[in-house]
């Protein structure tokens, strides 16, 4: 994108959180992905990316805590990690146009970097950052509440486990279940199981865990993300 557009497109961003246009210069640091820092000798958005996940986790469990008064804490955490996952994250950034945004290497942007999703919720929770930063916990949680939050699908079946979300999706899209397999290393005291998931023979996760249940809800959530991936780009 050329300089001034996107710095058009960069002021829409501050007037959507409320933010004074003169915060364009460190807003922008959270669009640089570290492919670009690499090329350009710049500082990639990865620690804003660190911060930006917590104040993005803080804000969303206190808003379900407000929300759910009556839900107890196992079904909050599974609301949180449908909020928070990197696949929600992403959608809310396509939507506000940060694909567009992102600075990418010359090898990240020709394989469709723009695009990923983990990419996308990186860019975002590094944007969250920056907001933080410079202007405070509660600008920063009111633009998550009203730009992310309030755009999630907070049903039941959203909230549900990735191991049943994958199965729901192969059977709609592609007409398959998927079908996993399990090996345990370690002594019996500290067993660790890894599984991996095949979807029409391709394998599509990997995912560790204390027992065979977490590896394989580990794999589901890898596999689920790619398969998103892919449908969203049909």
């Amino acid at each position: 994108m050329a300089g001034e557009q996107r710095r058009r497109r960069l002021r829409a961003l501050l007037d959507l959180a409320d933010v004074p246009a003169e915060a364009l210069d460190r807003i922008d640091a959270a669009f640089v992905h570290e492919s670009a820092a690499k090329e350009q000798q710049m500082l990639s958005n990865e620690r804003l990316e660190f911060l930006g996940d917590a104040v993005l986790g803080l804000t969303v469990a206190r808003w379900l805590y407000a929300t759910y008064p009556d839900e107890k804490e196992g079904t909050l955490a599974k609301r949180k990690a449908a909020i928070v996952s990197d696949l929600a994250i992403a959608q809310t950034a396509r939507r506000l146009g940060f694909g567009e945004l992102v600075q990418l290497g010359v090898g990240e942007r020709a394989h469709g970097g723009s695009e990923r999703t983990s990419i996308l919720a990186d860019a975002f929770e590094a944007f969250v950052a920056v907001l933080y930063l410079e202007h405070g916990f509660p600008l920063a949680q009111r633009f998550v509440e009203h730009e992310h939050i309030a755009h999630v699908d907070h049903s039941r079946a959203a909230v549900s486990d990735p191991k049943t979300q994958l199965q729901e999706l192969t059977q709609a899209h592609l007409q398959c279940t998927p079908v996993y397999r399990e090996r345990g290393e370690g002594p019996p005291h500290l067993r660790v199981f890894t599984s991996t998931v095949t979807v029409n023979r391709e394998t599509l996760g990997t995912g560790t865990g204390p027992s065979k249940k977490a590896a394989q809800q580990n794999a589901a959530a890898q596999a689920l993300l790619i398969l998103q991936e892919r449908l969203h780009a049909t």
